[in-house]
């Protein structure tokens, strides 16, 4: 969406509540209910989809505050919009210092009326002019990204060409654009599985681009990830500990999004991703070292089979998380070092690669 749009957006909404003053009624802001309850899994588009479900914030003596401070968060969006700049969500909350009884107690409170915003508009918030703190992920492997510098000049940033180091994502992505011949992307949880992979130059041994997701992958990240596996029409598989944050944190979030953010997972969400590993059947065919589940894990597996949506819409998935739960055990990607400190490069990530009846949905 252009900026002049995006004013026009918040000007809108807006003149709803301004309208609602004239004719001296109380003025309301309607903002979709962001929960997994309010979500539907969406098999066409492979992502949540936002339910109907609805809020209203309407002015009363005991919303006054929260009323202010989200009019007061739009018209700091305007600003940031109209002005081309950016304001991180540490800085917004910083910002709200000087609306004077409207200001935050917390940042968690500051965050949450960007949520809504966010939200209501339907606009994602970096479009808004709100960043995230916390960096993209890395990126290494045979990718050439093409950004621009401060006066608007192309930069091409050579992937290949990183060192030991990689491309750090940043955090808008929506302006870059791609160069491959990689013959897929890998996304990997942890930093120091990618961090092996870059040392043996692992991407150059399979035609394909590295991407560390860090844990629980940043919204630029899977936006970068999107984009760049719809741009080159190339397909992304997702490489994760054996256990359910890995399963249901991590790759579904990638995967289909959140229920927190189905307002916006059309566009953070890589649907065309699939899960390679580690599964609950590679633990057992690997005969992996593995952890005791603790009781925070067993919840979590119990709550995706009776709750998730995703889990509901592939039986697969639902098979697995039943076979782990069985097992009582989890495992991690470095687990494989049991036979060697390359067997993931050298035979686990080839094997699982070239047999797709061995991946999840």
């Amino acid at each position: 969406m252009k900026p002049e749009q995006i004013v026009q957006v918040i000007k809108e909404k807006s003149k709803e509540v301004y309208d609602d003053i004239v004719k001296k009624q109380l003025p309301k802001l309607k903002i979709p209910v962001r929960s997994l309850q309010n979500v539907n899994f969406d098999k066409k588009e492979g992502y949540f989809v936002q339910g109907d479900k609805v809020k209203e914030r309407t002015l009363t003596a005991s919303t006054i505050k929260t009323f202010a401070q989200s009019l007061k968060m739009m018209g700091l969006s305007k600003t940031l919009v109209e002005t081309q700049d950016i304001a991180t969500k540490r800085e917004a909350y910083y910002t709200a210092y000087n609306w004077e009884e409207a200001a935050f107690a917390g940042q968690p409170e500051s965050d949450a009326v960007m949520d809504d915003m966010e939200a209501m508009m339907g606009i994602n918030r970096e479009q808004l002019g709100f960043i995230p703190e916390e960096k993209g992920g890395d990126v290494a492997g045979q990718l050439i990204v093409i950004d621009k510098d401060s006066n608007g000049n192309e930069l091409r940033i050579d992937c290949t060409k990183m060192g030991s180091g990689a491309y750090s994502v940043p955090s808008s992505v929506e302006e870059l654009k791609f160069e491959t011949n990689a013959k897929f992307i890998l996304a990997i949880e942890t930093s120091g599985m990618f961090q092996r992979l870059v040392k043996h130059d692992y991407w150059k041994k399979a035609g394909c681009i590295l991407i560390a997701m860090g844990g629980v992958p940043t919204r630029a990240c899977r936006r970068f990830i999107r984009r760049l596996a719809d741009d080159k029409g190339i397909p992304v598989y997702v490489f994760t500990d054996g256990d359910f944050y890995g399963h249901m944190n991590i790759y579904r979030t990638l995967k289909v999004g959140s229920g927190n953010a189905a307002h916006i997972n059309e566009f953070f969400c890589v649907p065309q991703a699939k899960f390679i590993g580690v599964t609950p059947q590679d633990i057992v065919d690997y005969k992996l070292p593995t952890h005791k589940l603790k009781d925070v894990d067993v919840k979590r597996g119990k709550d995706a089979i009776k709750n998730d949506p995703f889990v509901h819409a592939h039986p697969e998935w639902k098979k697995a998380i039943e076979l782990q739960l069985k097992l009582g055990v989890r495992a991690e990607q470095q687990a494989f070092a049991k036979y060697d400190l390359n067997y993931v490069m050298d035979k686990y990530l080839p094997d699982k690669i070239d047999n797709d009846k061995t991946w999840l949905p």
